[in-house]
């Protein structure tokens, strides 16, 4: 083991200066540096490639147990220190049992505690990082004290106190994660040690060969018997459900990987990478029975990213210990791999009269998105899930019309006495472009009102007896189809109103209270509203009974919008049939008249998939050069047209000024992304 003591070349500084002590139990790898008074403690692992200069900033102190990875540099300023928990003082005191990952700095003064995680790339100057914290990717603490026990997420800035006192606490989860990049270090170091141990080399090389060895006598005896590994793998055949959802994953242009785990590492979340798996369909069922062979008697999970938005869609576990080749299951759809082809459900169920099987409206919807081309999955919750819209994916459902209906009526019998819905993908598109709940708790196939929301956008309207505009109807095709789906999901309908100067102080007054929930009789209650009070502002409002809460506002009148279709913009290039010049057809016209461009829908819709929250800021031009934006009122919904309904009032309340649209990530408490959409 070499240490480095002096610097080089000669600063001012390296002439006087101290030898590191380093610990005789601790690990300091030949190829990282150590200069000055470093002061290394019992059991610490220095990875290759390090640098801890104790030169213009001195001393250094680094506990017991601690792991400072590869690429780490630790140094300080000549001025400014920080008192160790000896009562000392430092230019950089750090822990005990702390990891300090790949690629961070720790630039003193600096303190870190006990039982820390620094993250990669992240850099910690002028700071104190109290006991038990973990600090996340790509960092920056500078300037600040961080309370014990604190969570940084990954590309934050925190530069003031009061940013420090908001951080959330860590989680259980967050601690495995860390304790699952010790875990590797720890192995690291065991490796390291071995490579300089000539016995502990013979050992493994020993080892290796026993197993060589043994590997040949069972390869030997399976060829005697004609059945090789190869040959198993080519007899496996994964359940016809797990095939399904990987299909469906590829459709959507999802990358696939696996990852598997052992019972222990399994408890601890500690998955172990297995790669990404690319190619066709039967490509990836080859590779992926093979990984489940090469793992048997360890969990096995495959794992869909959305390379777009660059984050996890889907993990579905696929064999867990003690399961046979290929006959894991899917744990997230929960199928039980029953056949259905011999069941006692038939296609004359299919009429909608009966007491079991889909509505005929149902059945007329799901028809209509086969027959375009979509993919249909299934979902479940039961009532709790229900409420907080956690839905559990029951598969996707393929073949011919009327396998797809048996399929969807064995996952209604399968999931009795809870919810059930299907999802309607474009796999062009990549986007669900329906979702229809067709069971409820206590109520027949279909949902306690016999409806079931799906959009056909190319008909402007649904089937099966809900409301049809007949052209002069009041309302859009958006407000009609908004007003489908909010009565199928179960919810109430409001309204209110508001004049011009009500609309700016945000002081709006109710409607009449629609009490009914047949569509064609909300229909009316509408636009009797809108007539009521023309020449005002009108928003919908949904309203779930249950949680006494509201899940969505829309703006379907403004001042000035024509009488023949609130909500058009005179101006207009839409022809009625969803070409609207660019702007996606989800939007209608109602949106088409404050210019959002395309950049800005996909923006939109991208920080939706993604699970982010929305909001909006506004500036003049002498704000915009100081930076002060100002907040706009905030987006509460998680719709698409609700979002993009409030940022046109924003747009339109702020014209002359800047606008910017703001994504946030509600979990990690931080900004995503920043995009002007409007400038004076």
């Amino acid at each position: 083991m070499a240490v480095r003591t002096k610097a080089a070349p000669p600063t001012p500084w390296s002439n006087n200066l101290a030898e590191p002590q380093v610990d005789s139990s601790a690990y300091v790898h030949s190829f990282s540096r150590l200069i000055g008074d470093v002061r290394v403690g019992a059991n610490v692992f220095i990875a290759p490639g390090s640098s801890i200069r104790a030169d213009e900033g001195t001393p250094f102190y680094i506990g017991e147990s601690t792991n400072i990875q590869d690429g780490v540099v630790i140094h300080g300023l000549e001025k400014g220190r920080v008192v160790g928990d000896d009562g000392n003082k430092y230019s950089v005191w750090i822990g005990k049992n702390t990891c300090i990952t790949h690629m961070a700095l720790i630039h003193g003064p600096a303190y870190v505690g006990d039982e820390c995680f620094i993250g990669f790339r992240s850099t910690v100057f002028n700071a104190k990082v109290g006991d038990g914290c973990i600090v996340m990717m790509h960092a920056l603490i500078q300037d600040v004290e961080i309370p014990p026990g604190k969570y940084v997420p990954s590309g934050a800035v925190i530069v003031n106190q009061q940013q420090a006192n908001r951080l959330p606490e860590v989680t259980d989860s967050d601690r495995s994660f860390a304790h699952h990049v010790v875990e590797i270090n720890e192995a690291l170091l065991a490796g390291y040690r071995c490579a300089e141990d000539t016995a502990c080399i013979n050992r493994q090389e020993s080892s290796v060969a026993s197993q060589e060895v043994k590997a040949g006598e069972t390869l030997g005896a399976k060829v005697s018997k004609q059945n090789t590994y190869t040959d198993s793998v080519g007899n496996m055949s994964l359940s016809s459900d797990i095939r399904a959802q990987i299909r469906s994953l590829l459709s959507q242009g999802c990358n696939i990987s696996t990852e598997y785990a052992n019972q222990r590492r399994f408890k601890t979340k500690s998955w172990l990478s297995s790669g990404q798996i690319s190619g066709r369909a039967d490509r990836v069922m080859a590779e992926l029975e093979s990984i489940l062979a090469q793992h048997q008697g360890e969990y096995v999970r495959v794992i869909g990213v959305d390379p777009n938005a660059k984050r996890r869609v889907a993990e579905i576990i696929v064999q867990r210990p003690g399961d046979a080749l290929g006959n894991g299951k899917a744990t997230s759809s929960s199928r039980n791999g029953r056949s259905y082809s011999n069941g006692s459900r038939s296609s004359t169920n299919y009429s909608g009269n009966g007491s079991s099987g889909l509505s005929s409206e149902a059945v007329q919807q799901l028809r209509s998105l086969i027959n375009q081309g979509c993919n249909i999955g299934i979902e479940h919750a039961n009532q709790r899930r229900f409420k907080t819209k956690s839905w559990l994916t029951g598969g996707q459902v393929s073949g011919s019309e009327s396998q797809v209906m048996k399929q969807v009526e064995s996952a209604l019998a399968e999931y009795s006495g809870e919810y059930v819905r299907l999802i309607g993908v474009d796999p062009n598109a990549k986007k669900r472009v329906a979702e229809m709940i067709v069971q409820r708790p206590g109520g027949n196939s279909g949902g306690s009102s016999g409806k079931g929301f799906a959009t056909n956008y190319r008909k402007g309207g649904s089937k099966g007896g809900s409301y049809r505009s007949n052209g002069n109807s009041s309302l859009s095709p958006e407000t009609v189809r908004e007003v489908h789906s909010l009565l199928a999901a179960g919810y109430k309908i409001g309204t209110e109103h508001a004049s011009k100067r009500r609309f700016r102080t945000k002081s709006w007054q109710s409607c009449s209270p629609i009490t009914s929930n047949r569509e064609s009789e909300v229909i009316s209650a509408l636009e009797a509203c809108l007539a009521e009070h023309a020449g005002e502002y009108v928003r919908m409002i949904g309203i779930d009974s249950n949680a006494k809460r509201r899940v969505s506002e829309t703006i379907i009148q403004r001042p000035g919008d024509s009488s023949v279709a609130r909500g058009n913009s005179s101006t207009s290039t839409s022809n009625g049939n969803g070409n609207d010049n660019g702007v996606s057809h989800r939007y209608g016209n109602e949106y088409s008249h404050r210019h959002l461009s395309d950049e800005a829908l996909k923006e939109i819709r991208s920080l939706l998939s993604a699970g982010y929250k929305i909001s909006t800021e506004h500036a003049d031009k002498r704000r915009f050069k100081t930076k002060s934006w100002q907040s706009c009122s905030p987006i509460d919904s998680g719709h698409e047209l609700d979002v993009v309904a409030a940022l046109e009032v924003c747009l339109a309340e702020h014209e002359g000024e800047y606008v910017r649209l703001i994504g946030i990530d509600p979990a990690a408490k931080r900004r995503v992304s920043e995009t002007i959409i409007q400038r004076p």
